[in-house]
């Protein structure tokens, strides 16, 4: 009988836990009488079947948020009938409508399952976030209070102390060891604990690393202090200890400060990071300023400009200030920006040659730094639509004389700028750079022309450059970067080049032109002798279908004692890209100017 008790037993235990659920067994010290015929006998019992509701999903047309689940209004993912009040205690079934379906279809157990599995993600996100929620409110709550607090935190310069000079950053070094006075903008900023801050501060002329403590940390002003604000501070300036490092090797002990300007939560970051399009910093351009490397590059732009003065005046050039509003062009009219003179027909100006070589009977060498304009719709990195202009104008000299003259000019202003205070930037922005080797190879624009065909190099068109075919950019570009080499591309045909420009007494389809070509820039000068016969430059006017009135005053020169001369013109920004190495002209530029962009 007892055998038989068991058999029984066994039977009703295994038909117990076949339907079994985590709950079906109550827990083991529920009733430690209990036997186990009692226990099998409650689990024998099966739980009530859940109730079964079925949902709509459509993964186009659903929405979760405005949807109740029905067919007329279903949900839009498969795990939001999860998500909904008491859906646990449920069976939840599922048609599913899919993208490019027709039909809803119901979805598999496997799929519930995963859609299930969905939802208490989502559900573990949201307690997740919630948390996060609430801890920020605290941290919220718990800033205000310190801010709070912190308003009633005054600091005073200490009257003991002796009365502080006011440096610029770049005299920093010189006046270790004084209290100082210094003024600028928050570069960096860094608060360790409480009662500790260092901040690097930027005048434009240098920097230096301040440190403040105690009291001076713990106002408003350095609790709420951004990067970009502009301050006061006092103190002295110190080495830093042995293994310690920081701008120019010092820092100065803060002892009073005044807060100047604010600045947005997170400074410059707030507008733009690294990941930034070009259009938005170029929208941004007055604060992209601020950036160290572009500080930087516009402070070597000064120093190379006047680098070029120093060439010049060193060698005897005087220097002038021609107008930039004419009536007559010089590098053909496609390019000219139009304006209403007052009623007349006006154009910013293509150059300032003409300007230049009226000047020549008395002032000798002459040379001139200013703004040009030209309407090329030319999307490339070396264009621009206003750029800086460094063109000199030479009096009795022949072509050889030209080429000279240019090529010492570049590498007499090379010399000055590595020689220079901001010689440092140079290496810093382009470490590989070298300055070139002198003389430049001279490469005649007939042998150029046999070069690239020698190289393989053509035509969009796939047939070869040929005489008087114009030498575009990017096969100028592979040819000089090959090359390797400054190289003064000389002797131009006549029908690509101005109407100013003489032909070579040794072949008169030429000119006596000349383009100086830098590797990874491309042509940074172009130069000529300039035709100083009448009777050939009213042949030129004629030839490129020019009115001769409106150039009265420049053919007057050759009436009035004419002489041969020469001249060119160099692109600053072009310059700058090759020695600074920079990829784009934008770079160099300080508001850069191009089609579509007049702003800021």
């Amino acid at each position: 009988a007892t055998h038989n008790l068991c058999k029984e037993a066994l039977v009703l235990l295994s038909r117990a836990l076949a339907h079994a659920t985590p709950h079906s067994f109550p827990p083991a010290t529920t009733n430690k009488h209990q036997t186990m015929a009692e226990a099998a006998a409650a689990a024998a019992d099966p739980p009530a079947p859940k109730e079964e509701v079925l949902y709509f999903v459509d993964e186009v047309a659903g929405s979760d948020e405005t949807g109740d689940g029905s067919e007329a209004k279903p949900f839009a993912t498969r795990f939001a009938p999860y998500l909904l009040p008491g859906a646990e205690d449920k069976n939840v079934k599922i048609k599913l409508k899919k993208e490019g379906g027709e039909e809803f279809e119901d979805l598999g157990s496997k799929a519930l399952k995963k859609a299930k599995k969905g939802a208490e993600q989502q559900q573990k996100k949201a307690a997740t976030a919630a948390k996060a929620a609430e801890q920020e409110a605290i941290k919220a709550q718990n800033r205000e209070a310190n801010l709070e607090a912190a308003k009633s935190i005054k600091i005073t310069a200490d009257p003991s102390l002796p009365e502080p000079v006011r440096i610029y950053l770049r005299d920093s070094v010189a006046n270790r060891g004084k209290r100082v006075k210094v003024c600028g903008w928050v570069s960096r900023l860094r608060r360790q604990g409480t009662s500790l801050m260092f901040i690097v501060l930027r005048d434009g002329t240098g920097f230096l690393q301040c440190v403040l403590n105690d009291d001076l940390c713990k106002t408003y002003d350095a609790l709420t202090l951004q990067r970009e604000s502009s301050i006061i501070l006092y103190g002295v300036i110190a080495a830093v200890p042995e293994g310690k490092e920081a701008p120019d090797g010092h820092e100065m002990s803060v002892d009073y400060w005044e807060l100047v300007g604010t600045a947005p939560a997170g400074g410059l970051d707030s507008v733009m990071t690294e990941k930034t399009s070009v259009d938005v910093k170029l929208d941004q351009g007055h604060l992209l300023l601020r950036t160290e490397t572009k500080a930087k590059v516009m402070k070597a732009r000064s120093a190379v400009t006047q680098c070029f003065r120093e060439h010049f005046f060193g060698n005897g050039y005087f220097e002038v200030t021609p107008p930039t509003m004419v009536q007559t062009q010089v590098e053909g009219g496609s390019t000219l920006f139009g304006l209403n003179y007052f009623g007349d027909d006006a154009y910013l100006t293509q150059s300032s040659q003409l300007y230049l070589e009226t000047a020549l009977s008395s002032m000798g060498d002459v040379f001139c730094i200013a703004q040009s304009y030209r309407a090329e719709k030319a999307h490339t990195r070396r264009h621009l639509a206003e750029y800086t202009h460094i063109e000199a104008e030479c009096p009795f000299i022949d072509f050889e004389n030209l080429l000279d003259r240019i090529e010492g000019l570049v590498c007499d202003v090379v010399d000055r700028i590595l020689a220079s205070p901001q010689g440092h930037v140079v290496k810093e922005l382009n470490p590989d750079f070298a300055p070139p080797k002198r003389p430049f190879r001279r490469m005649n624009y007939l042998d150029a022309i046999e070069w690239l065909r020698e190289h393989d190099v053509k035509k969009d068109d796939g047939s070869y450059y040929e005489y008087p075919d114009d030498i575009p950019e990017a096969p100028e570009r592979v040819m000089t970067d090959a090359i390797g080499e400054p190289i003064l591309l000389c002797r131009f045909p006549a029908e690509i080049k101005s109407f100013y420009m003489p032909r070579c007494k040794e072949d008169d389809r030429m000119t006596e032109s000349v383009d100086v070509l830098m590797p990874g820039v491309g042509e940074i000068v172009g130069g000529s002798m300039r035709i100083w016969d009448y009777d050939a430059l009213m042949a030129g006017y004629e030839r490129e279908g020019i009115s001769a009135e409106p150039y009265y005053w420049y053919t007057d020169q050759r009436k009035f004692g004419t002489c041969p001369h020469g001249g060119y013109g160099l692109g600053l920004e072009r310059f700058l890209c090759w020695i600074l190495g920079r990829y784009h002209i934008r770079e160099v530029t300080l508001f850069p100017r191009v089609e579509g962009r007049c702003a800021p």
